[in-house]
């Protein structure tokens, strides 16, 4: 098994050698609406120093990258610059960046030093406005972590401009698959955002479901058939060591997730063919049942503050969402359109639940809001299933199975607003994203 592997922490500070500007973000619309991306160029990193220039490089095509990924902008490419800057501190020439149609401008500059240190430092350019977009900004870290330097400062571009949370320095764990489709290995991997620096957690000696990481990124639950049946594992992202959760006996336990502030779990467990839905302190390992119906009740989820789960049940007849309270009660339905419902997982943000909704022989990725209205799907094929989300609440990834005796999953993601559906480049199938929040 090998282990997962950190790179320094990135030191993050303002840098005041450029003037304040406007203090809201540009004016771009990112709803329902959006037609045209916002259109923005990144003029190669300066390299302040000549071990600095494959670095400069390589940083200034990763942050180009991840704003383009995320569907929001769109590069204007080096070709159709008129402007060559020659300096970070040179004036920015606004008209010939008008010129060519650029409504964002971010500039940088690079250098290293003998200690194996690499800062970073950039400005954003409001092109129509004429003005810097706030002050500028400065990293620090390891040259051994260029990519998720390269991260940080999109993810700051993309904060400065939309308004929204970051997202693009953030790793997802999911299951990576091996062998012919009737004799599939299984493990459990982790991976940059963009599929980059993956790293396996455990081995394919045993069949693993359903990670689940925790609001920190430091934990990850899932479910494991180790001992033969379903059991629910936990495991440190750093270190590896996992442990199995003490689950009530004589029974299947699994779809574990954790709280809000990990000090619990949410989990289903099978016992006599009926399934319920538990609920763990983590600290005594006591469990106290949460559902207790002639049904099958799985796949629960905390809402942001930790008070309500969201979960699936056939209970009504056919599989439905229904929301109660982490405390107790009656469970309330939420979903009443036509097919069935499952695997719901509530938005970090608090106001939406993504499912999996399977229709007409079909099955696709959808969102509602908390009570169930305003249902919409956002994909649907063959087989869309497990939807996670973005730690900005912006994009979902999920898994996505292609039909017949060779196909395979793989991952994939999309805008909530239905836009952008993009697939993972990835080597191997894959499926049971869970994504992680930005690193600190």
């Amino acid at each position: 098994m090998k282990r997962l592997i950190y790179f320094g922490v990135l030191a993050f500070a303002l840098w005041t050698g450029a003037g304040m500007a406007q203090n809201g973000p540009l004016r771009i619309e990112i709803t329902d609406g959006v037609i045209e991306p916002l259109t923005f160029a990144v003029p190669m990193f300066e390299a302040e120093n000549i071990e600095a220039v494959t670095i400069a490089t390589e940083m200034s095509r990763i942050v180009a990258t991840d704003l383009s990924s995320s569907g929001l902008f769109r590069e204007v490419p080096p070709s159709r610059f008129i402007a060559q800057r020659s300096s970070f501190d040179e004036p920015v020439r606004y008209p010939d960046w008008r010129a060519i149609n650029t409504q964002a401008l971010v500039t940088a500059a690079v250098k290293t030093n003998s200690f194996g240190r690499l800062t970073v430092k950039f400005r954003i350019f409001d092109i129509y406005s004429g003005v810097q977009l706030g002050s500028g900004m400065q990293l620090s870290g390891s040259t051994k972590a260029v990519r998720r330097m390269a991260h940080k400062v999109a993810d700051q571009v993309y904060t400065r401009i939309t308004g929204e949370g970051p997202y693009f320095d953030s790793k997802i764990v999911f299951v990576s698959e091996s062998g012919p489709k009737n004799q599939r290995l299984k493990r459990l991997a982790i991976m940059d955002y963009d599929g980059e620096n993956l790293q396996f957690l455990t081995g394919n000696e045993n069949t693993v479901l359903a990670p689940r990481v925790s609001k920190d990124g430091k934990q990850v639950l899932y479910t494991s058939w180790e001992t033969g049946f379903p059991q629910i594992y936990q495991l440190n992202v750093s270190s590896a060591a996992r442990k199995r959760l003490p689950t009530p006996d004589n029974g299947m336990a699994f779809s574990p997730r954790f709280s809000p502030d990990a000090k619990r779990v949410v989990y289903s467990f099978e016992q006599g063919g009926n399934t319920d839905i538990y609920l763990m302190e983590l600290d005594s390992a006591r469990s106290a049942r949460m559902t207790s119906s002639p049904s099958i009740d799985t796949a629960p989820s905390f809402s942001p503050d930790g008070r309500s789960i969201v979960f699936e049940s056939d209970r009504s007849g056919t599989q439905q969402l229904y929301v109660m309270p982490v405390t107790g009660g009656t469970p309330k339905r939420i979903s009443f359109g036509n097919g069935r419902y499952g695997t719901p997982v509530w938005s970090p943000r608090g106001d939406l639940i993504a499912f999996t909704k399977q229709s007409n022989g079909r099955f696709g990725i959808g969102v509602m809001r908390t009570d169930g209205s305003e249902e919409r799907l956002l994909s649907a094929s063959f087989l869309d299933e497990g939807p996670s989300w973005s730690p900005n609440g912006r994009v979902i990834m999920f898994t996505r199975e292609t039909q017949g005796p060779k196909g395979a999953p793989s991952l994939y993601s999309v805008d909530i607003s239905g836009r952008n559906l993009r697939a993972m480049n990835l080597r191997s199938p894959a499926s049971d994203p869970s994504w992680g929040p930005v690193l600190p």
